[in-house]
């Protein structure tokens, strides 16, 4: 996670002027964008950063959505089962949220570096200015 806050971090300080992304897409390696479906870069931006204070605030903002009057009179042997299942199911939570951070981060990084390709392409003699 603390991988994802610095990457968006990084891209909202070098990112100064998200137009520039209008109209350009995402370079994948010798692979021409699709005419339709994808999103440009300036969207993909904006989408960025509206998931940002999300996972800042985490599952806080979520109503808490638990059972109530579940029943309290369980054996043992359920409440076993209870826990084992408990885990599974935070494990492959904890697993998809770990794969869509870190997908989040690779596309918060490859974004920054195409911003930063745009700026030298437009005034390739001054260099990147260091924020």
């Amino acid at each position: 996670m603390e991988q994802y806050f610095l990457a968006t971090q990084k891209m909202e300080q070098e990112v100064m002027f998200p137009s520039l992304l209008r109209g350009v897409f995402p370079q994948q390696e010798g692979v021409a964008p699709a005419a339709g479906g994808h999103t440009d870069l300036y969207e993909r931006y904006q989408l960025l950063k509206a998931i940002k204070p999300v996972v800042e605030k985490g599952l806080a903002s979520v109503n808490d959505q638990s059972p109530t009057g579940a029943n309290t009179d369980t054996s043992s042997d359920d409440a076993d089962t209870m826990d084992t299942q408990l885990e599974e199911r935070l494990s492959h939570h904890l697993a998809g949220l770990q794969q869509v951070l870190t997908h989040l981060t690779r596309d918060t990084n490859a974004l920054t570096r195409r911003y930063s390709q745009i700026l030298e392409q437009i005034s390739p003699s001054e260099g990147q200015p260091s924020w």
